[in-house]
């Protein structure tokens, strides 16, 4: 029986709910150059060009065809249901999880509904989009908001808090990310380290590098529910686990 769970979701999930990615191919950052978006030199280079990038993708979460897919409100469901802790840390920027009921969240790239002080740090939840009427209160005078986004060459938010987590697990599963970009990339590595049960839920089939123990290849919406249900069962994620679940 587990009683510590670390779930990492990326790109992939959100994919599954109509947002598109970044990475992919035809992603966001094939039609822009990354210095130039998200990068804090591109930012002080151009902000107008940064803020109309950022508040497109913030227009696009408020799209009436966005919404949590099956996937997102499994994650929430097992959070409420499990009888041990859970920490879900994303990668993705949008609200899906929050919409889906995800309470215990890290966002480990930052959210694109908040804006950030430059100066304080200070967050604040994003009512309007970027422009230089949207100012901060904690400042005088006011400062300009910047994405409350971790762009290159920044420190990924709750590094601490997912190393601890890390540590204490016992299982460990990472959904839609191809796992492939530090430091996001070292956190099956320190689980394993732990004995953890380590667990991978993708589109495409794992490769021989991977270093996860089990990877189950399909839709998140599909998978992820049928995971979470034999995980509140008190089964063993393992080799007994694939016929329940249909993989």
């Amino acid at each position: 029986m587990y009683r510590r769970i670390v779930i990492l979701t990326g790109a992939g999930i959100s994919a599954e709910s109509g947002i598109q990615t970044f990475r992919d191919q035809d992603g966001l950052w094939e039609q822009h150059h990354i210095e130039d978006v998200a990068t804090p030199e591109g930012y002080a280079r151009d902000r107008e060009l940064v803020e109309r990038f950022y508040n497109l993708r913030w227009q696009d979460l408020h799209r009436d065809d966005i919404a949590p897919n099956a996937a997102h409100v499994a994650l929430a469901k097992l959070e409420r249901e499990f009888d041990g802790e859970v920490l879900l840390v994303t990668q993705n920027v949008d609200n899906l999880h929050e919409l889906a009921g995800s309470k215990r969240l890290l966002h480990m790239h930052g959210e694109l509904m908040k804006g950030r002080c430059p100066q304080s740090q200070q967050t604040f939840n994003l009512k309007e989009m970027f422009g230089p009427d949207n100012v901060c209160t904690c400042c005088i005078p006011a400062e300009r908001l910047r994405p409350h986004i971790v762009w290159f060459g920044e420190m990924p938010f709750g590094m601490d808090t997912i190393h601890h987590a890390l540590d204490e697990c016992d299982l460990f599963i990472a959904i839609g990310t191809s796992g492939t970009v530090y430091p996001a990339a070292g956190f099956v590595d320190i689980a394993n380290h732990r004995c953890a049960q380590t667990v991978e839920v993708n589109l495409m089939p794992a490769d021989s590098h991977s270093q996860f123990q089990y990877h189950f290849t399909g839709k998140a919406g599909e998978i992820v529910p049928q995971l979470v249900d034999s995980i509140l069962a008190g089964e063993v994620v393992g080799a007994k686990a694939l016929e329940p679940l249909g993989i």
